[in-house]
């Protein structure tokens, strides 16, 4: 008797109900979800001091197909370098306008959104700035443990003394870039390659 390889099958993402609703309502057949979201795609208060952004991604797997059911978390500091939490070790009230943590889950071609402001430098390993940049985490069908990745911005002079970008190859570093829209001050682009030729730099963390 020859046995029979059982099949297997990715078990969700089953992101939409509560922790994105308003992502999967925008291609939605039917228009909307019920679910209240308490975590959304704007980060910040129009009163937050600051340069306003919007930062836009696209999600893409290893044959450059958009994944259009994941879920992309950022949480950054506020533009004095100061994180919304206790364990900040400044020790300095951060801007309560600045909420400092959005989630966005991605649409039919991979995309995701987000209003917030560009953060200022923040201490790194001993005690150097790192430059402005935005935590990153990634989850989508497939993957068990979310993957953590950064978002760096192309162009600013801090990115060649932070230390945490020093540790990636030289040849890497572009996947972490955002790109300025030249049309459009304060408008950035950045993309999420899961795997292949052009895969994003993720971090162990």
């Amino acid at each position: 008797m020859s046995e029979i390889i059982t099949p297997s099958q990715t078990v969700g993402p089953f992101f939409a109900y509560g922790l994105a609703p308003k992502g999967r309502a925008h291609w939605d057949p039917n228009g909307t979800y019920s679910w209240k979201e308490t975590v959304g795609d704007n980060l910040v208060t129009p009163d937050a001091s600051g340069e306003k952004i919007h930062i836009e991604g696209r999600i893409t797997d290893g044959d450059g197909q958009p994944i259009n059911d994941a879920m992309i978390e950022i949480w950054q500091a506020d533009a004095q370098g100061r994180y919304k939490h206790p364990d900040d070790p400044q020790g300095k009230a951060a801007d309560p306008a600045c909420r400092g943590f959005g989630r966005m889950g991605t649409g039919e071609v991979g995309e995701c959104e987000f209003e917030t402001i560009k953060p200022g430098r923040v201490p790194g390993p001993g005690g150097a700035l790192q430059a402005p940049h935005l935590n990153v985490a990634v989850y989508a069908r497939g993957i068990l443990w979310q993957l953590y990745t950064r978002v760096y911005f192309s162009g600013d002079p801090a990115n060649q003394a932070d230390p945490v970008l020093a540790l990636v190859p030289a040849h890497r570093r572009e996947s972490l870039m955002a790109r300025p829209d030249p049309g459009h001050p304060g408008d950035w682009f950045w993309d999420v390659h899961l795997c292949g030729e052009q895969e994003t730099v993720f971090f162990d963390v």
